[in-house]
């Protein structure tokens, strides 16, 4: 039987486990070489423990000199099985062809553009993932062709950048396409703020270089890129450009192990927080009071707290979130807390499936996710959680 509970585990801790074997290693040497217990890492192989920490990744990557994504792998495992991946070559061949400078769309004037991008960022944060993924081969062939052609070059500048980190990049990220193409994007948005005069399009290209850098371990270069743009808050798109640099610089702090620096970014973030007060959503951020809530305990969850995390979850109200994206994140994260903690399985799976029922890609996609339900599955052939977690599991592909 316990054999067969490691051959059903998380398909991450397989291929933690291929890997050490591929290397030669034991335990007790990829183990010390992490810093943790030789039992941790075999709970880690067999699926037991959920391996959702960009910081033990990254240090069990060194410890097997491989790269973090050969541990994670890539979160899309079924193409095809959410109509969003349909699209998804398309905005491939878009991200390729503008990268050549041959975008080969249409000109067009700026404010249509512009009421473009926007009808593509709501869809973005109500998680409407394959309206987005229709709409963006188009929008970014026409943004880039429109550049090429010297029309309203500075404000297609600034939109291009919003669209390739809070459009291109999210979109990658949230179906669970490859790191590369969410890069791809960022890289994209970089060249285009760097020709901008405008310290909000810096800050919008830093949000997303330093969060394809955190993705790839790289948490010194993600915070230095964090720490360039001199972006004030004397309005509403400078003062939720800055507190969304912040609360990233918390979560890079706490997957660097500097607690500090994680405290002192989230205090910063939360008293930036209180002063948004009827600002709308600009940049399609959300950044208010309640979303700095949901940052605090994705930053309490990559420092391993999962009891701190689920405390301030029980202080969030979710109504005060800003959009479906926001408040799947919160049930995720709230998922993801109270899986870690005695007696509260059952609570997990509920929250999870809340989460999953907004935004179905952000559970069955998002490899720590999978990691999540996949512990909770062993979990449960010693107590039973139930039906729903089984039925979430095989909707994201898992064995069961």
């Amino acid at each position: 039987m316990a054999a067969k509970q490691a051959d059903t585990g998380s398909e991450i801790g397989r291929r933690l486990r291929q890997i050490r074997h591929a290397r030669r290693k034991s335990l007790a040497v990829v183990a010390g070489l992490a810093g943790i217990s030789p039992s941790y890492l075999s709970r880690l192989e067999s699926g037991e423990r959920a391996l959702d920490r960009r910081s033990l990744i990254v240090a069990l990557a060194a410890a097997l000199e491989v790269a973090p994504s050969e541990i994670t792998g890539t979160a899309l495992a079924f193409p095809g099985e959410l109509d969003e991946d349909r699209s998804l070559n398309a905005v491939r061949l878009a991200l390729l062809a503008a990268s050549m400078n041959e975008p080969r769309g249409e000109v067009a004037p700026v404010d249509v553009l512009h009421t473009r991008v926007a009808a593509l960022m709501n869809a973005q944060r109500e998680c409407r993932y394959a309206d987005v993924g229709s709409e963006l081969p188009g929008l970014i062939r026409d943004l880039h062709s429109t550049l090429d052609s010297g029309r309203d070059v500075e404000r297609v500048r600034s939109l291009l950048a919003l669209l390739h980190v809070q459009g291109t990049m999210a979109w990658l990220m949230d179906i669970g396409a490859s790191m590369d193409l969410g890069w791809q994007a960022a890289t994209l948005a970089q060249h285009a703020a760097e020709a901008v005069d405008d310290p909000v399009t810096h800050a919008v290209s830093a949000f997303g270089t330093a969060f394809g850098l955190l993705g790839a371990g790289a948490f010194d270069m993600a915070s230095n890129v964090l720490t360039r743009p001199g972006v004030g808050t004397n309005n509403p798109a400078a003062r939720s450009a800055r507190g969304m640099l912040t609360l990233t610089s918390s979560l890079v702090a706490a997957a660097s192990g500097d607690r500090a620096g994680q405290v002192a970014a989230l205090e910063e973030a939360e008293n930036l927080a209180a002063t948004v007060h009827d600002d709308g959503d600009p940049l399609w951020f959300g950044f208010n009071p309640a979303n700095v809530g949901v940052w605090r305990m994705s930053v309490a969850l990559e420092a391993g707290d999962h009891a701190d995390a689920a405390r301030i979850a029980d202080s969030v109200n979710p109504d005060d979130l800003p959009s479906p994206t926001r408040k799947a994140a919160y049930y995720r994260d709230f998922g993801r807390a109270l899986a870690r903690l005695p007696r509260r399985q059952d609570n997990a799976v509920l929250m999870l499936r809340r989460a999953e029922r907004i935004s179905p890609a952000r559970i069955h996609r998002h490899p720590f996710m999978r990691s999540v339900i996949a512990e909770l599955l062993v979990k449960s052939r010693r107590g039973a959680i139930g039906r729903e977690l089984r039925g979430m599991a095989y909707r994201a592909g898992l064995p069961v």
